[in-house]
């Protein structure tokens, strides 16, 4: 037999297990930030853009379609050699980094838009100044070393990163980790509530005897506690002397005279 569960117990389930969830999520927001505040490291983000274009070209002439659409595949190729070590081994002895080549790839991105002869380069470090002296420093590189490796001098400078007055960092946002961690404990705490539910097998009612057994009940022995025996024990007595002083009053009698 198929069971089948409404709304109704849906709320009446997470009503009983309520501290139960509110524990969960007030626990995981709090979690979320002391590791936002105190464990994570901030990291600042500094990017530069250069544009990919011919270097010689007639200021009168027409812009050329297959020379842009050139450039634009070009790019492809631009964005893996400012990422190799070629490039990036210079980049290190130049600014004395304490890393090595491949560490300071994994700090740069390289990004373009569709059909767009420029490029971005974004590096993120803990430091801000040292991010934008990178950023700038391996596009200068890049553009010093390309008409060598590519034979080409096609690359210019648009933008340098600059130094903000007062850098914020990309990473980690606290606000947006709790608003997760509240998400997520939440989940988590209703899923528990729907575990436990279910693994109760316990019979507390009349409705879990008839679901069990599949027979209707007839009748129903009431628990009485002590207290109440108890209770009932004084109030008879007090009824009974009640009742009996009543009956034994003595009666006055009246003399004519």
């Amino acid at each position: 037999m198929e069971e089948t569960i409404s709304l109704k117990e849906i709320v009446e389930v997470m009503k009983k297990r309520l501290l139960l969830i509110i524990a969960l999520i007030v626990g995981a927001a709090l979690i979320a930030a002391v590791i936002s505040y105190f464990v994570l490291t901030p990291t600042y983000q500094s990017s530069t853009q250069f544009i990919v274009n011919q270097s010689e070209q007639d200021p009168a002439a027409q812009y050329d379609v297959n020379n842009i659409r050139t450039n634009v595949e070009l790019i492809n190729t631009y964005n893996i050699i400012i990422k190799s070590p070629a490039i990036l081994e210079d980049v290190v002895e130049e600014l004395d980094l304490p890393i090595t080549s491949s560490q300071l790839q994994s700090k740069i991105e390289v990004s373009s838009a569709e059909n767009s002869q420029v490029v971005t380069v974004t590096v993120t470090d803990p430091d801000p100044q040292l991010a934008v002296q990178m950023a700038n420093t391996t596009v200068e590189t890049f553009q010093k070393k390309i008409p060598d490796i590519m034979n080409a001098d096609n690359v210019k400078i648009l933008s340098e990163a600059e130094m903000q007055e007062d850098p914020a960092p990309v990473s980690p946002k606290p606000m947006l980790n709790i608003a997760i961690a509240i998400v997520l404990g939440a989940m988590v705490g209703v899923g528990i509530a729907f575990l436990l539910e279910y693994l109760d097998n316990t019979i507390k009612s009349e409705n879990d005897i008839e679901k069990k057994l599949n027979v209707p009940v007839l009748g129903i022995v009431s628990h009485v506690a002590d207290d109440d025996i108890q209770m009932e024990q004084v109030t008879n007595e007090v009824n009974r002397r009640g009742r009996s002083g009543f009956s034994g009053a003595p009666k006055k009698s009246v003399q004519k005279q």
